[in-house]
């Protein structure tokens, strides 16, 4: 298993704070301005502080609401008629409004639309391993430290990703020396740009990646020498979660409010498309086509294994993820009894790491269960990845098969990552041309917290200081932090 997959993994170091729930990705400041164009979207957008709606639901139907980074999500309880009704498209949007730069340049002749795929990235060689999980654990989205103590993030990264450093690279090394991410979230740029050109939209499509090479620094970069008048923001994760989309969006704010060309460039977001049509569609294909290789199909447990987030997200800091999630399997098997197949299914989570509670049921669990009560075929299903890497071919493909058919499980299969399936290409083709009327300009921030007062910056550095020390320089407590996070 791979450091990739342990999204928040020293959540254990998550201190007990008011402070904290002020430290929530900053991307969700104030809510996005919708303009020309209003998609049909499952979530209602609300800013909590102002009550202004950003994006309205299309459904009628009796919700239930979260809250996250300042939004309120409404999510209807019923879940009919939903396939379609995919995604928030909205422009990103940051607290101060500047009517200087808010406004497109009006000399602008030729309409260059761009396109901006987001993941997560992976080493590309051995060597790349430890400092790409660095760049990973200094994400202040995967570890969420109070204010009081965000001095000790570099730090606290450096350790963790010396110490998991070695067992990565096993995990690489039995895939091939590296990650096959980049290569393949390539080949989904180009064939995406295909597909757009071929309902004629003319589009450069750039690839940024949050914790390697191309880094989504280096693509906005190469947007703005391109002089794109217009941007689509896809990121390649189905379902919206905070140590994700989240965490990619957060670095996009930071990008376009220091830069007075980037913040008049009208852009859209994709939040989330785990609803779409075409990509449950595609989803259920895949299955039933891996269904047929069994002997007996009716027979076969399909077995969702989506990546997993510590429980505290969800229910402290308002991650829609795990909703989203439990959406999905539910439209996939909708689509699936349709077509007549009607196997057992269940939902569970992968890739947990330390001593804190995750989603669950843990996928290694609810093997091991399986197979005890006497399941003999079983069909993996990766429902949150779009692109195979090691989660799906180290992960599921050696650790859990080895895992299920230890357990009694005597027949195993795995349903390949979409890739560049292109019924699954299209949709987001479709996604992207649908989302283009709502994009709007990009407005500066000044909202970042200062801590102007000397004393009280003083007193933080001291206290954090000392629990640097103990945490860090004493044998007994490093090394159970060091045991907990292997």
């Amino acid at each position: 298993m791979d450091a990739t997959s342990s999204s928040a993994v020293v959540s254990q170091l998550r201190l007990s704070s008011p402070s904290l729930r002020n430290s929530k990705s900053r991307f969700f400041d104030s809510c996005p301005q919708i303009r020309n164009y209003m998609p049909p979207c499952r979530y209602t957008c609300r800013n909590s502080s102002s009550g202004s709606y950003a994006i309205m639901s299309s459904e009628s139907a009796e919700s239930k609401s979260s809250s996250i980074s300042g939004f309120s999500y409404s999510q209807p309880e019923k879940r009919s008629n939903v396939v379609g009704k995919t995604f928030c498209s909205a422009a990103l949007y940051t607290s101060a409004y500047d009517e200087g730069l808010a406004i497109s340049p009006s000399h602008v002749v030729e309409e260059k639309i761009g396109v901006l795929l987001l993941n997560l990235g992976g080493p590309d060689t051995l060597n790349d391993v430890q400092p790409f999980l660095f760049n990973l654990f200094a994400d202040p989205d995967i570890i969420r430290l109070p204010s009081l103590f965000r001095f000790l993030q570099r730090p606290l990264a450096q350790l963790i990703s010396m110490l998991r450093a070695p067992k990565s690279k096993e995990g690489y090394a039995s895939i091939g020396g590296g990650s096959p991410l980049r290569k393949i979230t390539d080949e989904q740029a180009n064939a995406l740009k295909m597909a757009l050109e071929a309902k004629n939209k003319n589009v450069s499509v750039y690839v940024g990646m949050r914790y390697w090479y191309p880094f989504t620094e280096e693509a906005v970069q190469q947007i703005k020498k391109d002089k794109i008048t217009r941007l689509v923001v896809l990121p390649l994760y189905p379902q919206f979660s905070i140590s994700t989309t989240g965490s990619s969006l957060r670095v996009l704010q930071n990008i376009f409010r220091e830069d007075a060309y980037l913040s008049r460039v009208p852009v859209a977001i994709i939040r989330s498309w785990y609803q779409r049509e075409g990509y449950i569609k595609s989803m259920a294909d895949l299955i039933e086509k891996e269904l047929q290789s069994f002997s007996m199909p009716d027979e076969v447990m399909i077995f969702f294994s989506a990546h997993g987030v510590p429980v505290s997200y969800v229910e402290d800091a308002g991650d829609p993820y795990k909703d989203q999630m439990e959406d999905c399997i539910f439209l996939i098997m909708r689509e699936l009894k349709a077509r007549g197949i009607d196997n057992g299914h269940t939902l569970a989570y992968q890739s947990r790491v330390g001593p804190v509670q995750w989603l669950q049921p843990y996928t290694d669990k609810v093997l091991v269960e399986l197979g005890q009560k006497g399941v003999k075929s079983l069909l993996a299903v990766p429902v949150s990845f779009v692109s195979e890497h090691i989660e799906t071919l180290e992960e599921i493909d050696m650790e859990y098969k080895e895992l299920a058919l230890e357990s009694g499980i005597e027949n195993w299969g795995r349903v390949p990552a979409l890739n560049c399936t292109s019924s699954f290409i299209n949709d987001l083709a479709d996604a992207v041309t649908e989302a283009l009327p709502s994009a709007a300009a990009i407005t500066t921030s000044t909202s970042e917290e200062v801590d102007s007062d000397p004393v009280n910056y003083f007193v933080k550095l001291f206290f954090g200081s000392l629990l640097a020390f103990v945490l860090l320089l004493s044998p007994k407590i490093f090394l159970a932090f060091r045991n907990n996070l292997l």
